[in-house]
């Protein structure tokens, strides 16, 4: 599968798309109204960047106790209920006079719910397309991320001057409740993937069962640690230039937005493995600009190509789906997108300390420089990974011939 036309014939596709966007403008619009409003109510450039990313530490703890119902949940009654808890806890932080930790509590009661969501979305993603079209249907996913953040932000700052930061929390509610209703409606009933009833400790085991394998650990490490540093930088757009911050939010959305549609569409299938360690330290050497005080336009320039090096992820996903069962594809999914989500917490959280006790340009360029640091620790086992995954390929032919010879063959998901 290589082309859109393709990928939006496909059954459900169009539904779990408008979905995920739906959620996507949602979030962004109500993250914006609520970071501006505890700001502008604190100073606070810690508060202010935990208020819009916190959310994703209570991923901890949905990724150890919750995940195994990404598998073992309906999908579509799982989407719908997941978006309706979103649409109530959005409209609950548009009242009026709530007291700041009612506000973190309802924001983390929102991300534990959250927890769920990359799993189920995902997963879903996995059964409706074809194995060769993962990688073209998830990048089209993160494209409408890049769309709809674009569009969020430029809305959101047009909603909080015509309707205030509160009534904009409001029109993400109703975004929220849109998207429930698509997924009620327009994805078909399914099975759950893996039979058993969802617990801890199914999480648990499973979860042990993923990171026992390093290649998986490696990749993990890889989509997780360098992502969330670099959205530690992101975090700090409202407190390095408050009147552009917007524009910088977009700009952001604008480079993942292209450096998704080159890789999942354009790049072709032998040059992408060359790209991947250029693009993980493409995400972070930009931003080694802000320790200068770099003007608007050069900042605006540094953040849309920092951006493109998102794409990296795309890459790795596709990779860890190559080496995951398929009964576990769901929490694997699930597990990478509650990690990534938890350490853009811990980057908003490590980025804004820093920004307390130097400057907001500083604090960026200490979390770029840990981001390239991390990158680099990790290439070498990457590199090893994927040549053995190579010379293991190559050989598949004949080791398949092999066992048809013998009458036999490994069961599917078997490593």
């Amino acid at each position: 599968m290589r082309t859109y036309r393709e990928l939006f014939r496909t059954p459900e596709f169009t539904p779990l798309f408008t979905v995920a966007s739906a959620q996507v403008a949602a979030s962004t619009v109500s993250g914006l109204a609520l970071g501006t409003l505890v700001y502008g109510a604190t100073g606070s450039p810690l508060l202010s960047a935990l208020s819009m990313f916190g959310s994703s530490f209570a991923q901890v703890l949905g990724a150890t106790v919750l995940l195994s119902a990404a598998d073992r949940l309906p999908p579509r009654a799982a989407m719908t209920a997941l978006a309706l808890v979103h649409c109530a806890g959005t409209a609950v932080l548009a009242v009026p006079g709530l007291p700041l930790w009612a506000v973190f509590a309802v924001v983390l009661g929102m991300g534990l719910a959250a927890s769920l969501g990359g799993g189920v979305r995902f997963g879903l993603l996995n059964e409706i397309l074809p194995r060769d079209g993962y990688l073209l249907g998830r990048s089209v996913l993160s494209m409408s991320v890049g769309v709809q953040q674009i569009v969020g932000f430029v809305t959101g700052g047009v909603l909080m001057t015509a309707l205030s930061p509160r009534g904009t929390l409001l029109a993400g509610a109703g975004l929220y409740l849109a998207a429930a209703a698509v997924a009620r409606w327009g994805l078909t009933a399914r099975p759950p993937r893996a039979q058993g009833r969802p617990s801890p400790a199914q999480t648990w085991r499973i979860n042990r069962t993923l990171w026992s394998s390093g290649v998986r650990r490696r990749l993990y490490l890889a989509l997780w640690v360098p992502n969330g540093l670099i959205v530690g930088c992101e975090s700090l757009y409202v407190a390095y230039d408050s009147r552009h911050a917007g524009l910088l939010f977009a700009c952001a959305a604008a480079g993942m937005l292209t450096g998704d549609t080159l890789m999942g569409r354009f790049v072709p299938e032998r040059w992408r493995e060359r790209l991947s360690a250029p693009l993980r330290l493409l995400l972070a050497v930009p931003y080694l600009v802000f320790l200068l005080h770099p003007s608007l336009p050069v900042a605006v320039a540094a953040v849309v190509l920092a951006s493109a090096g998102y794409s990296a992820s795309l890459l790795l996903q596709e990779r860890l789906m190559a080496v995951t069962p398929e009964e576990m594809s769901g929490q694997a999914l699930g597990l990478q997108s509650s990690g990534v989500l938890t350490m853009q917490g811990v980057g908003a959280a490590i980025a804004g300390a820093v920004a307390q006790i130097t400057s907001a340009a500083a604090a960026m360029g200490v979390m770029a420089v840990a981001s390239v640091a991390v990158t680099l620790a990790l290439a070498p086992g990457l590199r090893a990974d994927a040549a053995a995954a190579a010379e293991a390929g190559s050989s598949a032919p004949a080791l398949e011939a092999a066992r048809s010879r013998q009458g036999r063959s490994t069961p599917c998901g078997q490593e």
